[in-house]
């Protein structure tokens, strides 16, 4: 009996090892099967990459359509540019330049004083942007140009030598223009000015002197046998002051006229109110229109 249980027994625990061996195998392996595999470093970042674009997709959409507006706007304003820029050419065309000469004379540079020899500089350099940017510009001369105006000249404005459309000569103007075609614009002559004469040469005296040389520009016409006029200024207008502008004044005044051909709008546009001006026949109110004794020391000259 002992020899033929002992033999059983291993082979009730052989059946049960073998009966339960595959299932422990099918479960280890169906474990195996549901645990994720883990993620290697770049497919973590490649992940964590695409979650950022997605969370940014609105974003991005919103960039888009900015940059389209900026592309809209921008191609708009050169548009626009062009078109002003085309509108000025246009303009630019319609520039007729007059036959009229203009001299500033700067013969009186030993009459003025440092002060006033700037002053000079500054109403010549407004002559000058005045006339570049007129529909009718004058032929614009500078002559008996040295001493100390052209010192200050070279010192605070030195690129008055790449001028345009001037002629800066050291000459005087006799020497320049023929004697008969000459006429120096002057309040103290007789003559009064009642049209602008586009083949003749007008002369505008170059002194700052606030009144200590009167007359002295009508004398030097007289003396040297020229034509000589002043601005019809006391037809059109009354004025608080001395019938004396500025250099500038006088030249803005020619150029307006050549444009309006109205002496009383050519006045008006450029006379400053600090002058007093009012149409002549119309109620001055002095408190309104007083001169301030100091604008007009910084723009008197004795021309007209």
């Amino acid at each position: 009996m002992e020899n033929t249980l002992f033999p059983e027994v291993p082979d009730v625990e052989g059946k049960v090892k073998s009966s339960d061996s595959p299932v422990e195998r099918r479960e280890a392996g169906s474990d195996r099967e549901e645990r994720p595999e883990p993620m290697s470093k770049r497919q973590r970042k490649k992940l964590l990459k695409q979650k950022q674009w997605e969370e940014q997709k609105d974003l991005r959409r919103q960039k888009r359509k900015e940059k389209r507006q900026k592309r809209k706007l921008e191609r708009q304003s050169k548009l626009d540019s062009s078109n002003e820029g085309n509108d000025r050419k246009c303009m630019r065309r319609e520039v007729v330049p007059s036959t009229l000469r203009l001299i500033v004379d700067c013969s009186f540079d030993d009459l003025m004083v440092l002060k006033d020899v700037k002053k000079l500089h500054k109403q010549i350099q407004r002559c000058y942007a005045e006339n570049r940017k007129a529909f009718h510009p004058v032929q614009f001369y500078l002559t008996s140009h040295g001493g100390q105006l052209k010192s200050n000249m070279n010192e605070n404005d030195k690129g008055w030598v790449n001028w345009k459309d001037i002629q800066i000569r050291t000459e005087h103007y006799s020497e320049l223009i023929k004697k008969e075609d000459l006429v120096y614009l002057t309040s103290d002559s007789p003559d009064v000015l009642r049209e602008l004469d586009e083949k003749k040469a007008y002369v505008i005296g170059g002194l700052v002197d606030h009144n200590h040389h009167k007359g002295i520009t009508y004398k030097k016409a007289v003396e040297q046998g020229i034509g000589h006029a002043q601005l019809p200024l006391g037809n059109f207008v009354k004025m608080n002051s001395r019938k004396v502008l500025a250099v500038n004044h006088v030249f803005e005044i020619i150029l307006a006229y050549l444009e309006k051909r109205d002496w009383k709008e050519a006045f008006f546009s450029v006379l400053p109110q600090r002058k007093g001006a009012v149409p002549l026949g119309e109620a001055n109110d002095s408190s309104t229109h007083a001169l301030s004794g100091k604008e007009d020391e910084d723009n008197d000259s004795d021309s007209d």
